[in-house]
């Protein structure tokens, strides 16, 4: 289920109803909306897209729950973003301020304003490896144009790639420190500097971190766990109903992916026209004093340090409301994503025997009373 965007059919292969697809038209990935279950997931998701300031979302849960299949499904849903021509970083033509330096060296008609040349792009996906080394995931000095032409040049790493897409992680809890540490920071600045060999380099690199993994296998430090916005916790589903859909629905994806797709193309569609109109809204969308002290309470009640618990419910519940039509935030808000936002910000006791989840959901009754 990793790499069904990866896969290319030719004319020669033909779906069940006798409709051959176009040529090297790419196998459409799982649909998002098909996606049984899994619905802390699927929020967080759908937040971070709504408002990816959020941080991003780490995933932990059993093997075979979904997860980067809902990451790809998502980032394939989503409509089409307009990126300057030819550039590495896929930079934004309507942001100025955003734009990279070879995209700004580009000159300006006389008399006229700057016009960059405009193509229509797929939201990235990109997959860091866990083998992958810092050259690869920051980008490093071009070696073949340093040997043919002579010239120092930067060779864009995976974080270029990124740039205004989603940089999924799979067995994050397994990658190395000093990475996660890397990753977190650009991630937080929205820049990718990069310093060696003669070369020295600034670019935009804004991208919602998702990272995923087993609890089985280990978990993040807690300062770097911390970095995440949200945090979802999945497991595998026990209703015997769903795990039948579930098993149904894949056969069919596999039998013709291409009929699938159009068989929830209609939901599709509308999840999409909500996600738009929640990014619209997003800005005007008030947060009342009454309900950011309750944050700051709750906050208080569970001992969080920091303050990014405040800074990412605000967002998470600003945006929640966003998604559901709304142009304030309310108390209801907050105590739905309460449990994504603080889980794994409190202090571990290792004398403490109540589950984290249950600790933050007897403080939000305590405190965000309706």
């Amino acid at each position: 289920m990793n790499n069904e965007h990866d896969q290319v059919v030719t004319t020669e292969e033909v779906s069940s109803n006798g409709q051959a697809p176009a040529t090297n038209a790419p196998i459409p990935p799982y649909p998002f909306v098909a996606i049984v279950g899994q619905a802390e997931l699927k929020l967080a998701l759908l937040l971070c897209v709504v408002n990816p300031t959020i941080g991003g979302v780490m995933v932990m849960g059993h093997r075979g729950t979904a997860k980067s299949t809902s990451v790809r499904a998502l980032a394939a849903m989503l409509p089409p973003i307009k990126a300057v021509a030819g550039c590495p970083y896929s930079c934004a033509p309507d942001r100025p301020a955003g734009l990279c330096d070879q995209c700004r060296a580009i000159p300006a008609q006389k008399g006229k304003s700057k016009k960059l040349s405009v193509i229509n792009i797929p939201v990235p996906v990109v997959d860091l490896p866990l083998g992958a080394t810092e050259d690869r995931v920051c980008g490093t000095l071009d070696i073949e144009r340093a040997l043919t032409q002579g010239v120092q040049a930067f060779a864009p790493g995976l974080l270029a790639r990124a740039n205004r897409g989603f940089l999924y992680i799979d067995e994050v809890n397994l990658l190395e420190d000093h990475l996660v540490d890397v990753l977190l920071d650009v991630a937080a600045s929205g820049v990718n500097v990069v310093e060696r060999e003669g070369v020295s380099i600034r670019h935009p690199a804004r991208f919602v971190l998702v990272g995923s993994g087993n609890p089985e296998e280990g978990d993040l430090r807690p300062q770097l766990l911390d970095r995440f916005g949200l945090h979802a916790r999945i497991t595998t589903i026990t209703d015997v109903n769903e795990r039948v859909e579930i098993v149904k629905r894949r056969r069919e994806y596999d039998a013709d992916p291409f009929a699938f797709a159009e068989k929830w193309s209609k939901e599709t569609q509308k999840l999409q026209r909500k996600i738009k109109q929640a990014q619209r809204r997003l800005p005007d969308v008030v947060l009342p004093d009454p309900v950011l002290y309750k944050i700051a309470e709750l906050c208080v009640k569970l001992e969080i340090d920091g303050h990014r618990g405040e800074l990412t419910l605000a967002r998470a519940a600003t945006a929640l409301a966003a998604l559901e039509g709304r142009n304030e935030v309310t108390i209801q808000d907050v105590r739905r994503i309460a449990v994504l936002a603080l889980r794994h910000r409190l202090r571990k006791d290792p004398l403490e025997t109540q589950d984290d989840t249950v600790r933050i959901e007897r403080a939000v009754e305590e405190v965000l009373v309706p």
